[in-house]
């Protein structure tokens, strides 16, 4: 019963807080913000505005007539279109008199009113309540006045003209007032209208937009339920919800193709445990060739020795050729025991490869100077190819094994013209490298064999120069744990070993 009224409050609680609402509620709490801004902005901001721009209005009025009356156009009968133009385009009641109170021009009948403000002006208005100056220079003075026979408030212009005569200029201010209140009241009726329009966009945004969101939300249902079958299907007109869909499309497919591999992978382990027991027929099979392998020289060793024991031969110089014979044995044996151990660490994981990032470049040149003498006693003649650094992520140790293993190899088989040419060469992913020396092909039939554990195509020539045929098995075991290829291909004048590192 707890868990189910859990379940219902984290519904409720979703719902409460779902996309839709909150897109929806951020356009409506938007457009109610932007409606209170401009409503304040205007009931605040438009009187003031409004009286700095009639200022500006009656100023510009005063500067026309002004010039009207220097160039003795003001007062006759042409020039009255153009000053009642100016009075009813913008709103302007002006009286020009003399400085005898004569009427000289006027866009008013009630003279008597206008001539008593522009005493009232010149006299009380600075000192009148209600009344204050805004503007005030040697020609005009503007005011906000308070008219108490009208029972009005004025803006009023009043100065004198080139002329000396005087000049009023008005306009009511309860006009300003009524377009503030007018425009509130629009204001008002505008927002309940923008409301009701934000309301119906956020619905319809909402579910634009959301739609989507849903379709990706049921496939990651589907998902959790390792269903990869449904995919997103971008619209018309992709966006970034789109691109969302697409890289849920890509995750599906690698999350299927990566339960696929560790299905796979456990059934490989379960293979791996099935064929433990031929894995322990494979360690016989190894010991006996072991064996096999070490009996040669440990009877050469044997022979030998019981050859000083007896005193075969007396001589000084026969001694010495038992003794470096006996010798020479053991380091072979050394030498194929050495390299069976690291094969065995290889192949069996107790070898813990160092993946890092180094120049390839580098260790080969070391490699090349660590045989450096040995090519100079067989007159090879040694090239590299290479650029100036070349940088792979790999066991940098392992490697410089693999590279000693095929110098190795083909100074020993090196025949003909001498040549011996290694090369690294930088492609897309990753870097191929060759080691190539001139001498005689190897048989198609053997290729095959090469990487088995004591496999040699000239046993002859193995035995001669030391050979235990286990050096390409490491090789071999070396780059399977690189997941890595290696190989050999014939070329017309000699053979060329190759393998593959990571860039």
């Amino acid at each position: 019963m707890a868990f189910m009224f859990r379940s219902h409050k984290l519904k409720t609680s979703r719902k409460q807080h779902s996309l839709n609402r909150q897109i929806a509620g951020g356009i409506v709490l938007i457009t109610l913000g932007a409606i209170a801004v401009v409503w304040v902005i205007n009931t605040v901001f438009f009187g003031s505005f409004y009286i700095a721009r009639k200022q500006s209005t009656m100023e510009n009025a005063y500067t026309q007539l002004s010039h009207a009356e220097l160039e003795g156009k003001l007062y006759t009968d042409d020039y009255r279109t153009t000053f009642e133009s100016l009075c009813a385009n913008e709103n302007l009641q002006i009286m020009v008199s003399s400085s005898g109170g004569e009427v000289l021009l006027s866009s008013q009948n009630q003279n008597d009113l206008m001539m008593a403000q522009l005493y009232r002006s010149m006299f009380f208005g600075q000192g009148q309540e209600g009344s204050r100056v805004l503007y005030s220079d040697a020609s005009y003075s503007v005011l906000k006045l308070h008219d108490p026979k009208m029972d009005a408030d004025f803006l009023v212009l009043w100065g004198t003209l080139p002329d000396d005569n005087m000049i009023l200029i008005r306009s009511a201010m309860n006009s300003i007032n009524a377009s503030v209140l007018l425009s509130s009241r629009f204001l008002a009726f505008a927002g309940v209208i923008s409301i009701v329009l934000a309301v119906v966009v956020a619905i319809l945004m909402t579910w634009y937009i959301t739609r989507p969101v849903l379709r990706l939300t049921r496939i990651s249902k589907e998902m959790t339920a390792l269903n990869f079958k449904a995919k997103y299907i971008p619209g018309r007109h992709p966006n970034e919800v789109d691109d969302l869909g697409i890289h849920m499309n890509q995750l599906s497919e690698t999350l299927e193709d990566t339960i696929k591999r560790l299905k796979q992978a456990n059934a490989d382990l379960q293979r791996d445990l099935d064929l433990r027991d031929q894995n322990e027929r494979m360690r016989r099979d190894f010991s006996s060739s072991v064996s096999h392998e070490l009996k040669t020289p440990l009877a050469l060793i044997r022979g030998y020795a019981e050859g000083l024991l007896d005193s075969v031969n007396d001589d000084e110089e026969s001694r010495r050729f038992y003794c470096e014979v006996i010798m020479d044995e053991a380091d072979k044996m050394n030498h194929i025991v050495s390299q069976l151990l690291s094969l065995n660490q290889i192949e069996f994981g107790e070898n813990v490869m160092t993946m890092e990032h180094f120049d390839v470049v580098e260790v080969a040149e070391s490699v090349l100077k660590q045989n450096q003498l040995l090519l100079e006693q067989e007159g090879i003649t040694l090239s590299f190819a290479h650029p100036e650094d070349c940088y792979v992520w790999a066991d940098s140790f392992f490697t410089e094994q693999v590279l000693t293993n095929y110098v190795s190899n083909a100074i020993h088989y090196c025949k003909g013209e001498k040549e011996l040419r290694v090369e690294i060469t930088e492609r897309d992913r990753d870097v191929h490298i060759e080691v190539f020396n001139s001498g005689d092909p190897i048989p198609e039939e053997s290729i095959p064999h090469l990487w088995e554990k004591f496999y040699k195509v000239d046993k002859a020539r193995t035995r001669a120069y030391g050979g235990s045929g286990i050096g390409l098995s490491v090789v071999k075991a070396v780059m399977d744990t690189f997941h890595k290829e290696c190989g050999v291909t014939n070329r017309e004048n000699g053979v060329a070993f190759w393998f593959e590192l990571d860039k």
